[in-house]
């Protein structure tokens, strides 16, 4: 549905993406996944038709992105990352100004859009300018959906919306995924990775890995431990002064490290016990409490858990730097 080989592109010294390549299957929810400046709006303003890439070939619907642009244009909807409708018309009035472009009317596909348009409908006369972030976001994926796309292309499209806006929005594209749209969406939010069929993990224009997530989180071999103690902020700076800890980032209200070597000091204690893995990591566990017990800190809690996908993506940044 979907198709990009080796897609590259440069503003200036700035090496926006770096022969990119992947495909979306036909139905999927796609996600790009990666924190701003990664390369993420470049890339979907090639595959909408808006630039042009300087190397490499895409195409959408079986079409080529160069060849074929005004016949993409027809089929995909695209809802760029800054609000970009009509802040000085209606609610009602940027619905059928979008229709008219498409040469559609607003009943023809009401049913694609009824159930997110119904959400906004009381404040049809009111202008878009004056919405919340939700409603925007809704009447923005109304004026995507009027002419019935095959492709749904939404740039980071929950930025700056509250988290109860962000979670029905998902239900929105679970829906609209029943109805065969296929659908490309980008964010920062690594939460929002679990939504998705498969993601591709972007940074600096360049993917990191594609698979599902539960798959991309699977592949993350090393132990990894949340660390926290009263002083947050000392903790972080001696985390990382400590010379069996390999990498340490600050997750919220905890620190989450992997460490070097970390079978080498129990094998050498613990030469002649088979040692189960639980055995080994109550052993790093304790010995890490001690060490930071000794720099003063109180209130320490040290925990294995199981890795989520940012900490994937700073385990993959790292190596691909």
């Amino acid at each position: 549905m979907i198709s990009c080989r080796n897609i590259s592109k440069k503003y200036k010294k700035v090496q926006a993406l770096s022969y990119i390549s992947f495909e979306v299957k036909p139905g999927e929810i796609f996600g790009l996944i990666g924190p701003d400046g990664a390369g993420k709006t470049t890339l979907f303003r090639i595959l909408t038709t808006l630039i042009l890439a300087d190397e490499g070939v895409a195409s959408v619907d079986g079409l080529d992105v160069v060849k074929n642009y005004k016949l993409i244009r027809e089929r995909v909807g695209y809802m760029p990352g800054r609000f970009s409708l009509y802040q000085d018309l209606s609610v009602e009035e940027n619905l059928n100004f979008f229709a008219t472009v498409f040469n559609t009317t607003v009943e023809e596909n009401y049913a694609l859009v009824r159930d997110i348009y119904q959400q906004i409908e009381p404040f049809k006369t009111r202008k878009a300018g004056k919405l919340s972030g939700g409603m925007k976001q809704k009447l923005a994926l109304s004026c995507a959906l009027i002419h019935k796309p095959t492709v749904l292309f939404l740039d980071e499209p929950t930025t700056g919306v509250d988290p109860v806006s962000r979670k029905e929005f998902w239900g929105m594209l679970k829906n609209l995924q029943q109805q065969g749209i296929t659908i490309l969406v980008s964010t920062p939010y690594m939460d929002e990775a679990s939504l998705c069929d498969r993601i591709a993990l972007i940074q600096k224009g360049k993917l990191l890995t594609i698979d599902s997530p539960g798959k991309i989180a699977d592949g993350f071999k090393k132990t990894l431990l949340s660390v926290s103690a009263e002083n947050m902020s000392l903790l972080l700076t001696d985390l990382r002064t400590i010379p069996e800890v390999e990498n340490c980032y600050a997750f919220g209200d905890s620190h989450h490290i992997t460490l070097k070597n970390r079978t080498s000091r129990y094998e050498q204690e613990h030469s002649d016990s088979k040692g189960k893995k639980d055995n080994e990591i109550e052993f790093i566990i304790n010995d890490l409490k001690v060490t930071l017990e000794a720099k003063n800190h109180l209130n320490i809690v040290i925990k294995e858990i199981k890795p989520g996908i940012e900490d994937c993506f700073m385990e993959l940044s790292k190596n691909n730097l």
